[in-house]
């Protein structure tokens, strides 16, 4: 069973807290944002509480669009993206592994929203996530 982390309100994820939390899988977050927050991205990040799903979520922006939101779980992160359904051609074209677009066409809605969820275990898979990155930053 999967088991979301950084339950603790009073507790907030510090890079301490990070790395004691996801272990080797730690270089792949580290990597990522290191990445994103380069002047070749320019995004930047934010980690707050959120007392609905009781736990610490980041949500990662461009100016004022919300990019992807990460979540962190027991052994690896989260990295979940919300398009809608005019941009499913789109995804379709683009240049990533064939079972995420497959996995994204499966998603039920959430409202209006489609989601396109990483679950990222090793830094290897952050060649698409950065190809998704590029693609939603772009849009309108």
């Amino acid at each position: 069973m999967e088991t979301q982390l950084l339950r603790e309100q009073n507790i907030p994820p510090s890079e301490e807290v990070l790395k004691k939390v996801l272990g080797k899988q730690y270089a792949a977050f580290a990597a990522l944002i290191t990445t994103i927050t380069s002047s070749d991205y320019g995004l930047t990040y934010e980690w707050n509480f959120y007392k609905d799903g009781r736990s610490w979520l980041c949500k990662v922006s461009h100016k004022k669009k919300t990019i992807f939101w990460l979540s962190i779980w027991d052994g690896y992160f989260k990295v979940s993206f919300f398009f809608t359904e005019k941009h499913l051609e789109s995804i379709a074209a683009l240049d990533i592994d064939e079972k995420i677009k497959e996995d994204f066409c499966k998603e039920k809605p959430i409202g209006k929203l489609l989601s396109m969820i990483f679950d990222i275990h090793k830094k290897e898979q952050l060649k698409d996530l950065l190809k998704v990155v590029e693609f939603k930053k772009a849009l309108k």
